[in-house]
């Protein structure tokens, strides 16, 4: 059963058609993605104790992904976090090394993204 519960991915991110194609791309190797629009959606899931991977865009419309990932800590979400973005600039590179959250730049077009939660989730197995 533990494998089955370091499956699953929470997601978060706004645009509708990002996370349509991490769903469907991680679904095909085999991950359930969890999917919120915003960090308040986030932060009051109940599949949070589930997660085997966390996946945070950067731009949300209520907070952003590093608040979004100090707040889940808070609530002790231990799940390793990977932050999505565009254009990293050098001071939130700083605080999402600082925060232990590899950043995977915008746009996906590679399989940077799904190599990143593998590897996340075979650290935290």
């Amino acid at each position: 059963m533990r494998d089955a519960v370091h499956a699953q991915i929470v997601l978060v991110d706004d645009d509708p058609a990002v996370t349509r194609a991490i769903e469907f791309s991680f679904g095909l190797e085999g991950l359930t993605v969890w999917s919120y629009a915003d960090g308040a959606g986030a932060l009051s899931s109940d599949r949070l104790d589930d997660a085997g991977c966390l996946v945070l865009d950067y731009q949300l419309p209520d907070m952003d992904g590093l608040e979004l990932l100090r707040r889940l800590r808070v609530q002790g979400v231990s799940a390793p976090a990977i932050l999505i973005t565009s254009n990293p600039k050098r001071d939130m590179r700083r605080r999402a090394e600082a925060a232990g959250a590899p950043i995977v730049e915008k746009p996906l077009l590679s399989d940077a993204l799904l190599e990143s939660v593998r590897e996340a989730l075979a650290e935290a197995a």
